[in-house]
């Protein structure tokens, strides 16, 4: 599975950070002017040290990246953390971005899309938004971790949260709920 990952300003980086070091599969990402800014902030980390869970890395503003013109072909654009202007842009077909292009291409070849927002409360156009998106067949997957599992520490929150986007993939993870807890 090829998974093309959106990082933008929205804070919540480590949950992208955990996202891309734990998704098995190959990746790309895309990193926001304003992403990478929170990223250092956040988390103390930079692009270069993400380099080693990612095939490549572009930039927001690189309108000539291969994805731009959907091929080579993906599987999913996960954006996580996902700005509430992410998620505006999208919703409004602006291509104006690396990222916004992307989200084009995924949607009008029927890829699967997800965007884990992290910004709260959200107005009531923002809702709109998100419902317009759900419509097309978008996940709207806002960064809530589950309590469920008992977590006894913050990084326990994001392995939770990331096993959740990660099933949204269809990918097994080791902490999600099983079917066997119900027997």
């Amino acid at each position: 599975m090829r998974i093309v990952t959106g990082m933008t300003g929205a804070s919540g980086s480590v949950f992208g950070v955990e996202f891309l070091r734990r998704c098995p599969e190959e990746k790309y990402l895309i990193l926001t002017k304003w992403g990478r800014y929170v990223l250092k902030e956040e988390t103390g980390l930079t692009e270069h040290h993400l380099a080693e869970h990612v095939k490549k890395t572009f930039a927001d503003d690189d309108l000539t990246a291969p994805f731009a013109s959907g091929l080579p072909p993906f599987d999913a654009l996960v954006i996580v953390p996902c700005s509430i202007s992410t998620m505006a842009k999208i919703a409004c077909g602006l291509g104006d971005t690396l990222l916004g292009r992307v989200a084009q291409v995924a949607m009008k070849e029927r890829r699967k899309i997800i965007l884990a927002l992290r910004e709260s409360p959200l107005s009531t156009l923002a809702l709109e938004q998100a419902h317009n998106l759900s419509q097309l067949g978008v996940i709207i997957m806002p960064i809530s971790p589950p309590f469920y599992h008992r977590p006894q520490s913050l990084e326990e929150l994001v392995e939770h949260f990331t096993d959740k986007l990660l099933g949204e993939l269809g990918l097994d993870t080791a902490h999600a709920w099983r079917p066997e807890a119900l027997e």
